[in-house]
């Protein structure tokens, strides 16, 4: 079975944030896929509810993951998103299907 860590993250942008919000998210994806360590870094909006965005996230191991959350841009995500969003987060694990 494959190392690859693949996150998803659910965030809905607090009442009047949602544009600061997608200009965060924009900024670290930009960084987030320059990484050596990463697969993809993907933004989707909720056509029912633009306030939401999904996050795909796909790294080599998890120790690109560690060193994704070591960089100055995630710390700098992590310091602001708190007053941005509301999220969740899931760590997904592959299943080999027959």
């Amino acid at each position: 079975m494959s190392p690859r860590v693949k996150t998803v993250g659910i965030l809905t942008g607090r009442p009047g944030k949602a544009s600061e919000l997608g200009a965060l998210l924009s900024a670290m994806r930009v960084h987030s896929r320059a990484e050596p360590g990463n697969l993809r870094w993907d933004i989707w909006r909720d056509k029912a509810n633009p306030d939401r965005f999904v996050l795909d996230e796909l790294y080599v191991d998890e120790a690109a993951v560690a060193a994704h959350r070591d960089t100055p841009h995630f710390k700098d995500y992590s310091a602001r998103i708190g007053d941005l969003a509301d999220r969740t987060p899931i760590t997904l694990d592959p299943i080999e299907v027959d």
